[in-house]
């Protein structure tokens, strides 16, 4: 059941939704998750999630893994991947891939792990959440922990990441990898990926994958590991998800008349795939529309 839109608006092309609250947010991207990736089943026999993290994810995760979407679809079907992660162990706490196993797989997700699941399980290990049914096979972090393994760097883990999104994903337009959903939100300083302000990650010739330096301006400090912004516009479906009112200025800034992606790398997510979802806090500085 699609939830109740507050104020609908069209910017640069994407679709901009307004709904009530953080958890509209979560129920309305669950549902046009799990559409999409139903849609890319019955058509290939597999789909392909590219997952975010962030506060926004934290619902999200909840409502796929214990409500009914945990059924809806053939989950062993899917893979899983990130936009972007923290260049951290996955049972660091501001790991994106320790998010997910923590709140969104199921225990057998977990089989085969040599990394040392540790925090990053204990939710689901306790049964506080059933977790989705997935094919442990399917799950594909960012490569940090072999990185920091090797003692190599976010490079090294961008370079392997890049080979395997060639390895599974379909190509469309310049090689660009496929995403049957792309999940991502909007930061602070009008980031989404880890593709800041100025980032090269924004020119029209990056790499697929890159390694990021760690942040000064915005936390957690930490290095990263992320997709360029180029491959956002090559997805089947990309959901931009931002809620609570410490969004509003700058979702008033990136949605606003002014476009610098330079400035709000944000931008680069207004596309004719996309759907922003906002909640009413987080929209309060949007002009009336």
């Amino acid at each position: 059941m699609e939830e109740p839109v507050m104020r609908r608006l069209a910017v640069d092309g994407a679709e901009v939704l307004v709904l009530r609250d953080e958890a509209s947010i979560a129920r309305e991207a669950a549902r046009r998750t799990v559409d999409a990736l139903r849609a890319a089943i019955e058509m290939r026999g597999t789909a392909h999630l590219a997952l975010t993290g962030g506060s926004s994810a934290i619902p999200l995760y909840q409502d796929l893994a214990a409500g009914p979407w945990r059924s809806a679809i053939s989950w062993q079907e899917v893979h899983m991947w990130w936009g972007d992660d923290r260049f951290v162990p996955r049972d660091h706490p501001e790991s994106n891939a320790g998010l997910a196993y923590r709140l969104l797989f199921d225990v057998a997700a977990h089989s085969g792990e040599t990394g040392g699941i540790g925090a990053a399980a204990v939710d689901v290990l306790a049964g506080d959440a059933p977790g989705l049914p997935i094919d442990p096979d399917k799950v594909h972090p960012m490569f940090a922990e072999e990185a920091i393994a090797r003692g190599a760097g976010p490079e090294w883990a961008a370079e392997r990441y890049a080979q395997e999104l060639v390895r599974w994903l379909p190509n469309g337009a310049g090689g660009m990898p496929v995403f049957d959903v792309f999940l991502t939100g909007v930061g602070p300083d009008g980031h989404t990926l880890s593709v800041f302000p100025g980032s090269s990650a924004l020119a029209a010739d990056a790499p697929i994958v890159m390694g990021v330096p760690a942040p000064t301006h915005v936390e957690p400090h930490l290095a990263r590991v992320t997709l360029s912004a180029r491959v956002m516009p090559a997805a089947e479906v990309l959901i931009v998800m931002a809620s609570g009112a410490a969004k509003a200025q700058v979702i008033a800034d990136v949605l606003g008349g002014v476009h610098d992606p330079s400035r709000w790398p944000a931008q680069s997510a207004l596309l004719p795939n996309a759907v922003w979802l906002l909640d009413e806090e987080a929209a309060a500085g949007l002009a009336p529309g």
